[in-house]
């Protein structure tokens, strides 16, 4: 079956509560109790398996959720292990809603109040962290990651992406009204940061299916654009320009003379230790005075250290290897590299948009028999309650997605 990377490297998260669980994990009421305290807008209205309702929360406006717990054991499963835990619940049927994004939002709208109420704690949360360390961003480490996420198959990406094929957050805020108008709006906002011109040279770290090299190339660019997906490579050489130049290339093997990069959330798939790695490529391969523009997503300041110091369900379930970023981090990293930070732009409300209607595509191809048959059951499910997980946590406003011009100085 298509996906089964995925799955099978997810397997060493699987951490299953027994009874030693039970031990050190607050009984079920205190639990309950934890979390009602820590909400500090929305609630939760809970139906519980011996039959009562008790709503949590409830004292300032906010996200109300409304969940149907099926087993005690999804508790246990949250108090140990988190969000990692809270999906296994989820797909065991040990709970459900009938619209999980304003639960994921409520947490992360709640979740410095929350403290580790919805963390994983203790040996599993070491346990987690251990499990993510093997999917270290290496070389090797980076193409399979890359290869496990991005290559289960254009036939797949296509049935729900559209014709832009772009997988990242479209913007809205300048009144596009369609996904596709909302992706060509993005996409022209990072070419215009990069001022180019005609026969201007343009590296793209991270080119997904194309589109932007394209569109870079339309405005008389010469494009050399990367990615370690073979998949994306073979739809970007049989579906753009031939002259943009689709490279199946390393970021760290990159050495060259440009006047602009653009890189599109491709940063949040590195991990923490390459991130100077990655602003080294930037500012080794800009020209004095070239402009660099980075889309990137990233996890809240208060949030970002318990965030890193464990693993969390997109981390186990579906891009191995990755981490959010912690923009006063990532900035002084570039600064410290002579990258002169500039217009930043934050539109993550924006990315719960694209979510929500990336979701209702990839519905329609489900139920239209779109999708390629090579996805099971259980695969469907853990793609949809992926794309319900990151609108909530952009809808909750935990996390963000920026767009951010470095400029590298004439010395």
């Amino acid at each position: 079956m298509r996906g089964s990377s995925l799955l099978h490297g997810a397997r060493r998260f699987e951490i299953r509560p027994g009874w030693l669980a039970r031990i050190f994990a607050p009984g079920f009421h205190k639990v309950l109790d934890r979390i009602d305290a820590g909400l500090a807008t929305g609630s939760i209205t809970g139906r519980l398996p011996d039959g009562s309702v008790r709503v949590l929360g409830g004292r300032n406006p906010g996200f109300d959720a409304d969940v149907t717990v099926n087993s005690w054991r999804a508790l246990i499963r949250l108090a140990t292990t988190g969000s990692v835990g809270w999906y296994q619940a989820w797909e065991a049927g040990e709970w459900e809603s009938p619209d999980p994004v304003p639960l994921f939002a409520l947490f992360m709208a709640n979740a410095q109040t929350l403290g580790d109420a919805g963390r994983a704690k203790h040996f599993w949360r070491k346990a987690l962290r251990a499990a993510h360390a093997i999917n270290r961003n290496t070389k090797s480490g980076s193409a399979r990651n890359i290869e496990a996420h991005y290559d289960l198959g254009n036939d797949f990406y296509s049935a729900w992406l559209g014709p832009t094929m772009a997988y990242s957050s479209a913007l809205f805020s300048d009144g596009a009204r369609t996904l596709e108008a909302a992706q060509a709006a993005k996409m022209a906002a990072i070419l215009d940061r990069l001022a180019l011109a005609q026969g201007r040279r343009l590296l793209e770290i991270g080119c997904g299916w194309g589109t932007l090299a394209q569109e870079a190339h339309l405005r008389g660019a010469s494009v050399d654009a990367i990615s370690l997906s073979d998949e994306q490579l073979a739809w970007a050489r049989e579906h753009q320009d031939d002259a943009v130049e689709f490279l199946h290339r390393d970021y760290r093997d990159v050495d060259g003379r440009y006047d602009a990069i653009a890189s599109v959330e491709m940063v949040e798939a590195l991990g923490r230790e390459y991130w100077p790695t990655f602003l080294d490529c930037v500012a080794r391969n800009l020209k004095p005075g070239g402009r660099a523009a980075i889309q990137y997503i990233s996890m809240h300041e208060a949030l970002f250290e318990g965030y890193a110091d464990s693993a969390d369900f997109i981390q186990a379930y579906i891009f191995p290897g990755g981490l959010l970023i912690r923009t006063s981090e990532f900035r002084a990293l570039a600064e410290e590299r002579g990258l002169v930070w500039t217009d930043q732009t934050d539109f993550g409300q924006d990315y719960a948009q694209t979510l929500r209607l990336w979701r209702e595509r990839f519905d329609s191809a489900v139920s239209e028999g779109r999708l390629p048959a090579e996805f099971d059951e259980r695969f469907r499910r853990l793609w949809r309650y992926y794309l319900m997980y990151c609108e909530g946590g952009f809808r909750g406003g935990g996390i963000d997605v920026h767009q951010v011009t470095l400029v590298k100085g004439e010395g």
